[in-house]
């Protein structure tokens, strides 16, 4: 197979599990600014969960794929990718942890002495916090993947996930630049995902190349782990924006009590 023919293919796969556009509520909301800063919070700390849960998984994937490797370059390079993630996620959260401290402190000027929170911290509120079911879903289907499924039966699945991922991160860095006054550094962690580099896209295509001359693509395995990774991804964003909205109606009532 030539190098066309797995560009077909992984097309093919991101345009079969690409989400739907009205599915996220959440990203339409930090690209014009008017997500809270508990969902800023929110996605900060969840994301360091899933990034150390994915690199774990990628590195699992790259050992069981050591017979082909091409595709354990692939997996080892997104493995590389969570550790760069990592440290730039912690730039985020300390902007973040800021973002949420002069909201906070904007609500205590209001209520008057004694009001407003107890503040976030440089690190962007990880004390105390308890990860949301449905944002944790994804990271432990990856890990199911990664000691279950075909190596050969994820690239492509993974490969359209990412491209998603992607356009949610160019979209939230321009809100974040545009409404919530976030610098480069800032914004780091999601330019990373947004534009990846012209090497990823050819580590993936050597890695689909690499399993369809073997003849080991799986592609009702393809399928059903890129449906699955695309309802688990919606599931994160609607668990982030749910958890603003508990926050919110407790407010409300609060005051309606006061």
């Amino acid at each position: 197979m030539g190098r066309t023919e797995a560009r077909d293919l992984l097309e093919r796969a991101r345009a079969e599990f690409a989400p739907d556009p009205g599915a996220n509520r959440t990203v339409p909301l930090i690209e014009r600014g008017e997500a809270g800063a508990g969902v800023l919070r929110a996605l900060a700390l969840e994301e360091r969960a899933v990034v150390a849960a994915d690199r774990r998984a990628f590195l699992r994937l790259a050992e069981r794929a050591a017979a082909m490797p091409r595709c354990a370059a692939y997996y080892a390079e997104l493995a590389r990718g969570e550790e760069v993630a990592a440290g730039r996620l912690e730039d985020f959260a300390r902007a973040v942890g800021a973002v949420a401290d002069a909201a906070e402190g904007a609500r205590g000027r209001e209520d008057g002495p004694g009001g407003g929170g107890h503040g976030h911290g440089p690190e962007g509120g990880g004390h105390g916090y308890e990860p949301r079911p449905g944002c944790q879903a994804y990271p432990a289907f990856v890990a199911w993947l990664a000691l279950n499924a075909a190596p050969a039966g994820t690239v492509l699945a993974l490969a359209a996930n990412f491209s998603a991922w992607g356009g949610y991160c160019a979209r939230i860095a321009k809100g974040l630049r545009e409404h919530y006054g976030l610098d480069d550094t800032a914004c780091g962690f999601f330019d990373l995902f947004a534009t990846p580099s012209p090497e990823y896209e050819e580590t993936v295509l050597a890695a689909v190349q690499e399993w369809s001359d073997a003849g080991r693509i799986d592609e009702a395995a393809v399928r059903r782990h890129g449906r699955l990774l695309r309802s688990y991804e919606a599931g994160f964003w609607d668990a982030l924006l749910e958890g603003q909205e508990d926050q919110e109606g407790q407010g409300a009532r609060k005051g309606r009590e006061r």
